[in-house]
């Protein structure tokens, strides 16, 4: 049998962290190809539910699903509705729940999906291939709108330079591939010593969380995985940016009950929330140098674990 495209970052790491077990449910919230999936199989006689919201990713996984069968239950879908998703399949709860944030691997390296400027194709970066693309931001969208998208998501700070940059140039043509708006970018932000990164590269991160409301379905997903987790069913989640860690961090915390101030996952002024999880990562697992070495896209990552604490209601 042919393995995975791709072996996901910190497989070993996540898979120790979700415990798989014999007669255990688990939910792989991000298919990709596979690799977290095939490593829960692998390692104990369990059921996996895997949800992708890339069509692409679900047809490429019907051959794993039938070597799996009947094992693994692939689910086209956001892992914002895994509870509902879940529902329908007639599961109630799960033992374990993994994330791999962001763009997959797949995604990335192919050039018509416009995710990436390292081989110029089309301005799309959509993950479900449907709803408002990049190219219609970036040439649709308000310069002030640029502007703060890219220092948002992308922590850019010559965000306003950019933008501007953008808008002057659709105005005497439509920007259509992701070689002109790397280029583009470019020359507004300029070469930096410090950073070894191609200065492109923070605009089109926020271009794409923008476009994919990564940060909103990231939210959504750590309070549906919390819902469906049964007692004892871990969540670990995998990011390669601050914004997203953050995230994570900021939802473990409150749900822990050790929010250090206001939050927006805190309950309201004069309530106390009872702990519902466990942080077993109070600082997040970081790849091996081996790992890097050998992945350097993996350079980034960082692994946060948390355990149910209590949950409502039984089996389904």
């Amino acid at each position: 049998m042919s393995a995975p495209r791709h072996v996901p970052v910190m497989a070993r790491e996540v898979v120790d962290a979700l415990r798989p077990r014999d007669g255990g449910r688990y939910l792989d919230g991000t298919f990709g190809a596979g690799g977290y999936t095939t490593a829960m199989l692998e390692r104990a006689d369990c059921r996996v539910f895997a949800i992708d919201r890339d069509p692409d990713a679900i047809a490429a996984g019907k051959v794993l699903a039938e070597r799996y069968t009947p094992r693994l239950r692939l689910i086209e879908g956001r892992f914002g509705d895994m509870a509902e998703l879940l529902s329908a399949e007639g599961v109630e709860d799960v033992d374990g729940v993994a994330l791999d944030l962001g763009v997959s691997s797949m995604q990335f390296d192919q050039a018509d999906r416009g995710f990436s400027f390292r081989a110029s194709g089309p301005l799309d970066m959509r993950m479900e291939k449907s709803g408002a693309s990049a190219s219609d931001l970036v040439n649709e969208g308000e310069e002030t709108e640029l502007a703060d998208i890219i220092w948002r998501y992308g922590e850019e700070r010559r965000s306003r330079r950019v933008a501007r940059a953008i808008v002057e140039t659709r105005r005497a043509k439509r920007i259509e591939t992701t070689g002109e708006l790397a280029e583009i970018v470019r020359r507004a932000v300029g070469p930096s010593a410090k950073d070894e990164s191609d200065p492109a590269t923070r605009t089109f991160q926020a271009l794409r969380i923008a476009v994919n409301d990564e940060l909103g379905e990231l939210e959504r997903g750590l309070a549906a995985a919390e819902q469906v987790l049964a007692p004892g069913g871990r969540l670990a989640v995998v990011s390669f940016h601050s914004l997203e860690d953050r995230a994570v961090k900021e939802f473990v915390r409150a749900r822990a009950g050790r929010t250090p101030g206001p939050s927006r996952h805190a309950p309201p002024a004069g309530e106390e929330r009872v702990a519902t999880l466990r942080d077993l990562t109070r600082k997040p697992i970081a790849p091996s140098d081996a790992e890097i070495a050998a992945n350097p896209r993996a350079r980034s990552a960082r692994l946060r674990v948390a355990e149910k604490l209590a949950v409502s209601g039984g089996r389904a």
